[in-house]
């Protein structure tokens, strides 16, 4: 592919084909993603249709594989243009020197149009045929692209310029220019324009790249007798002990069986505080053990680590399409044909002025001047910088249109429990005016089947009292309730309260009142100051009774709360929110919310349903993480908005200026210096955001603030 035009082209294609839902197409990466059961022949025969090649990646599971696909098509692609650009100056720069060199002394030798001639042909059929076979390949499906531009532009001059020549032969048209240095100087300058803008493609990929590298290919495998052997990473199985050394990466993820150390997380979490790590604590492959041997045991095999799952986040992440991208593709999509109509008038209008010598300058400026390869660059790149660099700050952003909506956020909502407290509450008071313990022991053995934080502070009581729980039949769960179970006969519930964190119920009669209280995360107020301080409005919906909400309010600075609410209540407040409202939460219960917000942040510490209905994770249920997100969101939408603007801009006056002849007799040359420009403002400017969230994070890691 070589212009936006291209991807929509392609896009187009397989969002026909029977069996595709949803197709997203990465001009930068030149990755297409396809939602659906289509199969890969029918889809491949729509992309030939419309004048490309499709291949089958194995396996888009393996973000390895994939980016070592992506990256052999960026570097065929970054030779073929690197070859063509020094071909070009190679051909045009003796043509340019002869030409002024003539110019200068007046030396017109006869020879002189005759070498341009030979400099022009040579470089039409040593540069130009790549443009010429990529125009033709479109052309017979009935499509165009930028490339078709390009060929006419470089064809127009060189076929104006033999005419000429050959008319000069003859003694007439002694006065028209030659345009052969023209037409070789486009070719050169575009040729370096796109070997400049395919190294830097190649190079926006870094942030999945470095994830990788961070995950050794070979790993110290303990035998059956304890001696060390050195096997491949696609060799450990689950179960296998894994030897780390003081300094070495952790290249599995499991627990550690004996040893302890301490461990830089900031590959995972983006914490940048080491951790220590002990037997039975779990670790992450990509972790840098930095104090003490440990004896890691695998929990999965091969290369299915977290570090592999959150560079395939990244990866898809930047293949996706953000929806500010829509207006680009669409003027994209008819781009190449209403430049054409745009040059065809051109050169009519000055012929029918008479001066049709200044047509062809004209009309060949506006195809080589115009550019819709910087509006297919214009999100993705930037796009890939956001999502990377959200990555190494513990945040994993799971599409282009969440990174874009973290933009556009105006209001954070939160979750109380595990989101801004600890998430481990524990039992404070019992009311009970009968048996506390047989109170506590149906209760627990009703919760032992629960995940709610609630129901294992129940049981962690009644076990520190040394309570025996009996087995509990037909239990049940009601997200925002509490749980129903039938414990040695005896219908038990332990249900949501309005005067206490919840009650204990037998067949009906009330046994027991639960107080629980829940830690507030140290964290929790410096976050929500630092997102006050950014602008925006924070508040919080819980299902907890409302003075216990109030108490954690008051503790974290938060105005806005909303108590008492069941998971429908949620989703209903988030779906009224509007489109610059996000929720953070972490649980079942915050699973619809999550899903009806604008944006859905899950902590990474939630059950794996927060995370599948969460457009972005917190790694690790770090709420450090969260400014970070709206901050690399703002950065990202504003480096589009310029990108997008640039591109417009670059065109509404270019064209113009290129029609009216105001580029001067060198207007080729000048269009192509021009056009090369442009896609490298928008490249220069993705860099540039990327630099910047880069220095940004780094300056942040050596901050004091605990929020920093």
């Amino acid at each position: 592919m070589d212009c936006a035009g291209c991807a929509v082209a392609v896009r187009t294609a397989l969002e026909r084909v029977s069996g595709v839902k949803r197709a997203e197409v990465d001009f930068a990466a030149g990755l297409a993603s396809v939602t659906g059961d289509a199969p890969f022949a029918a889809m491949s025969q729509a992309v030939e249709q419309a004048g490309y090649r499709a291949t089958e990646i194995e396996s888009f599971e393996d973000p390895e594989l994939l980016r070592a696909s992506v990256e052999a098509r960026q570097a065929q692609s970054e030779r073929a243009w690197r070859r063509r650009a020094i071909t070009g100056l190679c051909i045009w720069v003796p043509m340019e020197t002869l030409h002024w060199f003539g110019a200068s002394t007046h030396a017109h030798a006869g020879w002189m149009p005759l070498a341009m001639l030979v400099g022009g042909t040579l470089s039409m059929v040593l540069v130009g045929a790549g443009f010429w076979s990529s125009a033709w390949s479109v052309l017979r499906k009935g499509r165009s692209n930028m490339d078709v531009l390009i060929a006419l532009g470089a064809t127009t001059a060189y076929l104006a310029s033999v005419v000429t020549w050959i008319a000069q032969r003859s003694g007439s048209l002694e006065d028209h220019p030659l345009w052969f240095s023209e037409s070789a100087a486009l070719l050169a300058i575009i040729s370096i324009g796109h070997w400049l803008e395919a190294k830097t493609t190649r190079r926006a990929g870094e942030a999945v790249r470095e994830l990788l590298q961070l995950q050794p290919d070979e790993v110290e495998r303990l035998g059956p007798g304890g001696e060390v052997n050195r096997v491949p990473m696609q060799d450990v199985r689950a179960g296998d002990l894994v030897q780390v050394r003081p300094g070495g990466r952790v290249p599995v993820d499991g627990s550690i069986e004996s040893g302890s150390a301490d461990l830089d997380e900031s590959v995972i979490s983006g914490e940048s505080l080491p951790v220590t790590r002990r037997a039975g604590d779990p670790v992450a492959a990509g972790t840098l053990n930095l104090t003490g041997l440990i004896v890691v045991r695998v929990s999965a095999g091969g290369r299915i680590t977290s570090l592999m799952r959150v560079a395939l986040l990244v990866q898809r992440a930047q293949a996706s399409r953000a929806p500010i991208q829509a207006l680009a593709d669409r003027v994209a999509g008819v781009f190449v044909p209403v430049v054409l109509v745009i040059a065809g008038l051109t050169l009519l209008g000055w012929g029918l002025a008479g001066d049709w010598s200044t047509g062809v300058l004209a009309a060949t400026s506006v195809l080589i001047i115009s550019c819709p390869c910087a509006l297919g660059l214009a999100t993705p790149m930037a796009v890939m910088a956001g999502a990377g660099e959200a990555s190494l700050r513990g945040v994993l952003v799971k599409e282009a249109a969440a990174l874009e909506r973290a933009g556009r956020v105006r209001r954070v909502l939160f979750d109380k429990t595990g989101t801004l407290t600890r998430g481990a509450p524990a039992i404070e008071r019992v009311v009970c005016p009968g048996d506390e313990g047989r109170a506590l022991t149906l209760a627990a053995a009703a919760e032992a089947g629960s995940e709610h934080p609630i129901g294992r502070a129940i049981v962690a009581l009644a076990k520190a009292r040394g309570l025996s729980l009996p087995a509990a039949v037909d239990f049940e769960a009601i997200p925002g309730v509490g749980v129903r179970a039938t414990v040695q006969g005896v219908r038990v519930e332990v249900v949501r309260d309005a005067q206490a964190s919840c009650v204990v119920r037998a067949d009906g009669v009330e046994l027991a009142r639960l107080h629980l209280q829940d830690g507030v995360r140290d964290e929790a107020a410096s976050v929500i100051a630092r997102l006050r301080a950014m602008g925006l409005e924070v508040g919080m919906l819980t299902g907890d009774a409302p003075a216990e909400a109030a108490r954690v309010a008051g503790l974290v600075g938060v105005d806005e709360v909303r108590a008492g609410l069941m998971p429908a209540d949620k989703a209903r407040i988030l779906r009224e929110a509007g489109g610059r409202a996000a929720m953070v939460g972490d649980g079942v219960n915050d699973a619809g919310a999550l899903a009806e917000s604008a944006l859905g942040i899950a902590m990474g510490s939630g059950v794996a349903i927060a995370g599948e209905s969460a457009a972005v994770v917190l790694v690790g249920g770090r709420l450090t993480a969260l400014p970070g997100l709206f901050q690399v969101g703002r950065e990202t939408l504003a480096c589009i908005r310029q990108n997008l603007v640039l591109a417009f801009l670059y065109n509404a006056v270019a064209i113009p200026a290129a029609a009216f002849a105001l580029l001067g007799p060198h207007g080729p040359m000048v269009a192509a210096v021009a056009m090369a420009a442009s896609d490298l403002s928008v490249l220069g400017n993705a860099a540039r955001l990327r630099w910047r969230l880069a220095r940004q994070r780094v300056r942040a890691a050596r901050s004091p603030s605990p929020a920093a």
